[in-house]
Order: C-alpha cells, then sequence, then structure tokens
C-alpha cells in the first residue's frame, strides 16, 4: 500500500424514515433552502412535498430549481448559482440522484466564486468556499452523496468533466431504500452498473499489499451480483433496494481506494462519449468498461484472473491465467447484459464517424489512468472496439 490520510466528513444518515431527521440535521442559522431536483420524479412520488413541508414547517423559506438533467449541464449549474447569490440564498439541498448531487455540489460552490462555473469543473479555479450542502438520494448509483466528486457537461463545446474539492463533501446524505421504489427497471440496472464500474475502477490499481481492500471490493461486487436479478423481479422490496443502496455508497466514498489510487480510464472515455452523443453514463460504461479490460489485461493478467476466480466463480484448472482471464471479463459483460444494460455502441446508433471527437475530448488533460496510462491510440482502439 502506499500512504494514506482518509477523511471522510459526510454524515451518512440510513433507513426508513429518515427523512423526518431533515430538520435537526441543517445548520444553525440557515434560513433559505435551495431545493435542486431533476425531471419531476420527487413530485409524482410525493418526496418533493414531503421535504418542502418539512423545511417550510420548521421555518425555512424554499426556492427550487428544477430540470436537471441526467448529464448535468454548465448553463443549469450556472443558472443555480445565479440564484443562490440573488436570493441570499444559504443551504443546498439535493434531492435526487447523482446528477443532481453533482449539479449541487457545483452549485454550492459557484455561487461562493465570482467567475464562471466553468472554472472550477475545468480546475482553473479553486473553491475557497461553498454553501452547505446536504442531499436525500432518490436513486442508487453514483455515490455522490458521500464523496466529494462531481461531473457536469458543457454542451456547447461537447466537454464533460470530473472535479471536486474538500468544500464539495455534502455536510449529510439521507438515503431511505423506500426512496428507491419508483426508480423504473431500465434505471435500476444503469445504477447497478454503475456502482460496479466503481468498485472496477479502484480494483484495478498498481500497489502490492493490498488483501483487505480486494477482499472487501470483492464482497460489494458479489453482493450486487447476488441480489440484481432479485432486484430487478421485485422493484419494491426493501431488503433488496436496501442492499443496492448500501452497496452504491460504500462503492465510492472513499473506503475501498485507502492505500492506493484506482484506474479511472473508463470513466474519462465514457465522459467523452456522453459529452458528444448524451448516452446515459452508466450505458456507456457497461460497453466500454469490458473492451477497457480486453485492452489492458496484459499489463496485470493476475490482477484479472483474481477477479475472475474469486468474483465469477472461473474455474482456473487446465486453463492458463490468459483464458482465466478472458472468460472474467466475458462473464462480467455477459452478465451486465442479461440484466439488460447495453454492449456495442451501435445500441445507441453511434458508428464510428465521431470517434476523432470523441478521441480528442478523452484527451484533452493528456494521457491518464493509473493502472496503466492511455494515450490516443489506446482510446481509439477501445473506442473501435467498443462499436
Amino acid at each position: 500500500m502506499e500512504n494514506f490520510t482518509f477523511h471522510n466528513p459526510t454524515k451518512l444518515v440510513f433507513g426508513r424514515g429518515q427523512l423526518e431527521t431533515l430538520p435537526t440535521l441543517i445548520p444553525e442559522n440557515v434560513e433559505r433552502v435551495l431545493v435542486v431536483y431533476g425531471g419531476g420524479s420527487i413530485k409524482r412520488n410525493g418526496i418533493y412535498d414531503s421535504t418542502v413541508k418539512l423545511l417550510q414547517d420548521h421555518g425555512y423559506a424554499t426556492y427550487d430549481l428544477a430540470g436537471v438533467e441526467p448529464n448535468p449541464r454548465l448553463k443549469t449549474v450556472q443558472k443555480g448559482a445565479d440564484l443562490c447569490k440573488n436570493e441570499n440564498i444559504d443551504f443546498v439541498l439535493a434531492v435526487g440522484g447523482g446528477s443532481v448531487i453533482d449539479a449541487s455540489k457545483t452549485i454550492a460552490s459557484a455561487a461562493k466564486y465570482d467567475g464562471d462555473a466553468w472554472d472550477l469543473v475545468t480546475r482553473e479555479a479553486e473553491p475557497q468556499d461553498a454553501l452547505p450542502l446536504g442531499t436525500i438520494l432518490t436513486l442508487a448509483a453514483t455515490g455522490s452523496e458521500m464523496n466529494a466528486g462531481a461531473v457536469v457537461t458543457n454542451w456547447e463545446t461537447n466537454e464533460k468533466y470530473g472535479w471536486g474539492s474538500p468544500y464539495s463533501y455534502p455536510l449529510f446524505s439521507i438515503l431511505d431504500p423506500v426512496h428507491t421504489y419508483s426508480v423504473p427497471k431500465d434505471q435500476t440496472v444503469y445504477g447497478m452498473v454503475d456502482m460496479m464500474s466503481h468498485v472496477l475502477e479502484q480494483y484495478f490499481h498498481t500497489p502490492t499489499n493490498s488483501p483487505v481492500q480486494d477482499r472487501m471490493a470483492e464482497g460489494i461486487l458479489r453482493s450486487i451480483i447476488e441480489t440484481a436479478p432479485k432486484l430487478l423481479n421485485n422493484l419494491e422490496s426493501y431488503e433488496h433496494r436496501e442492499t443496492i443502496m448500501y452497496a452504491g455508497t460504500m462503492a465510492f466514498n472513499g473506503i475501498l481506494q485507502m492505500g492506493y489510487r484506482g484506474d479511472w480510464a473508463t470513466h474519462n472515455m465514457e465522459h467523452a462519449v456522453s459529452a458528444v452523443y448524451d448516452i446515459p453514463h452508466a450505458g456507456g460504461l457497461s460497453i466500454l468498461f469490458p473492451n477497457w479490460m480486453k485492452h489492458n489485461m496484459h499489463v496485470n493478467t493476475e490482477r484479472f484472473k483474481q477477479l475472475a476466480v474469486r468474483v465469477f466463480g472461473v474455474n482456473p484448472e487446465g486453463k492458463t491465467d490468459d483464458e482465466v482471464a478472458l472468460e472474467g471479463i466475458e462473464r462480467l459483460s455477459k452478465f451486465w447484459s442479461a440484466l439488460g444494460a447495453p454492449t456495442r455502441l451501435a445500441d445507441y446508433d453511434i458508428d464510428d464517424s465521431q470517434i476523432e471527437l470523441m478521441v480528442d475530448r478523452a484527451m484533452k488533460r493528456g494521457p491518464f489512468g493509473n493502472f496503466t496510462k492511455l494515450h490516443e491510440g489506446d482510446v481509439r482502439s477501445i473506442l473501435q472496439m467498443s462499436l
């Protein structure tokens, strides 16, 4: 392992009925709350009304920012930051999934910054402060409820980047599995693919002697694999929603990554694809990740073999390490496909016409990846494999 310091300041409030604790979690001296949400599902399922009533009954003035996109747009983030400044907002409450939370993190920091919000996303400027932020999670997927990261898309320039700072951790996150009952099957599938991808990004690292982290990562992956079919057969199972919700948070709150840095190259490539084509993030990951794995299998074949045997139950007897590793990759791809996730870019009507633009967007910050560096030719090859 490498030396590390771990600190996660987010208070996790987990379980049935925990929304009622909301007023006790908001800091003192808060008067004006911006409620940020997406396309309106929280109004249909009653979460919006319950949340706003709790806030207003406890004396908070509430303001709305609705319509956060699945790949949150810069213009929406900037609109939220301007609203915070104009209305003297002193607390941001994200009610939704990862996109809403990512937008809210950026809004909270941009509200305390004199320039354009895009400066923070591109890391041309570092936040020096942020409005306090809380979240009410309604979609288990990204883990954004308990980390500092956020991803924002500038649709005008076809750029999509991740960013984060110590100021963008939520103060608290309320996770009630009941709030995810109304998530449709396809979005539930995407959520599980996303959280598995987060674990896999961290599993592929270069430092040695990580047996504890490996077993934790493998345990999360196996729990998702075992629970996913059961959940899809009963979308209102509290037990299965609870397992998946907790798995999503644990997949990306920093605990698995103590002592090393994960790879994250596949996420960077997917950001380039969805910046050009606006496809679902997890849909892109389900296509790209197995091809990233095949492309890089020989960087450390033993690592891929370990994953195949421990997580996907591949029997190594009588097989070469390469054969075992490749079988594990194929089992991952088939599992995601069996859930209903896409396997080819063609599933989104994406051909090779924009490959060079996607390569350009992926390479904006130079070679990337911590397990192994991807260069322009690598990215092009993986995209072509994914068509």
